[in-house]
């Protein structure tokens, strides 16, 4: 029999390039669940709820929800409207805000990356700070957009990881160096999550679905950027992929 390769999907943005509408996944988040999780990857379009939703779930056996240049609709947590020319994606948000919450209850794991880690938040009912850098008492979490990529995604901050967090158990010990690219934060924690890493300014850097049955965490930063080369971040893949496996293995595949 051969081994089981567990089926991770992965929603789109919509983007529009020229004059049409196009789904697009950065390829650094397909290629990590590729090599570092030992998964078969999945582009899903964000259709919003016409794409039948409980229908997708019966198929993947993991979720990996990627960053973007995009930010969450801030009328999803009741935030104050977005800066004049703060991209969005309405598309997006109707797919994943609804389908987080059906995956983790239907025991499907799910990882969670910058704009995943926002959503996740946002799904369960937290809000968000939208310009973090504006927040007295916060740090300046996003890159210069000048620097080389190496340089945007290289370590940029440490987090203390949460002792007894399942982060904390996956690295072997309580703190990280971590890139940061991101505007938007976690302001309110939404309830059922627990904080899994902060930074050094107290900014929740990682949660996890407290009752879930599965794999269901996220983190602010960019685990994805080489990840097969990262010793934590291949860590992590692989214990999102095995909990992947492990369901895929529950229902009988055979990849």
């Amino acid at each position: 029999m051969r081994t089981v390769r567990p089926l991770i999907g992965i929603p789109a943005d919509r983007r529009r390039i020229g004059l049409h509408p196009f789904h697009a996944v950065g390829e650094k988040y397909i290629v990590a669940v590729l090599d570092a999780g030992g998964a078969l990857p999945l582009l899903i379009p964000s259709l919003g709820r016409e794409l039948a939703l409980d229908d997708l779930l019966d198929v993947v056996d993991g979720l990996v929800l990627p960053g973007s240049p995009s930010n969450v609709e801030p009328h999803h947590y009741q935030g104050d409207p977005s800066e004049p020319g703060t991209w969005h994606d309405p598309a997006r948000d109707a797919t994943t805000l609804p389908l987080i919450p059906r995956a983790v209850a239907a025991g499907i794991p799910v990882l969670g990356i910058c704009r995943g880690f926002q959503e996740m938040n946002v799904a369960y009912g937290g809000t968000l700070w939208q310009e973090v850098h504006q927040v007295p008492g916060l740090l300046c979490h996003h890159e210069n957009a000048a620097d080389t990529l190496d340089v945007q995604y290289g370590p940029s901050h440490e987090v203390q990881l949460v002792h007894g967090g399942l982060l904390h158990e996956i690295a072997g010990h309580d703190r990280l160096c971590v890139n940061s690219l991101h505007h938007q934060g976690v302001r309110d924690l939404a309830p059922g999550l627990v904080a899994e890493a902060h930074a050094p300014d107290g900014l929740i850097e990682a949660l996890r679905v407290r009752d879930a049955q599965r794999f269901a965490v996220a983190v602010q930063w960019h685990p994805e950027w080489k990840a097969a080369s990262n010793t934590f971040s291949s860590a992590l893949f692989a214990r999102f992929a095995a909990s992947a496996r492990e369901r895929a293995a529950e229902r009988g595949k055979d990849r």
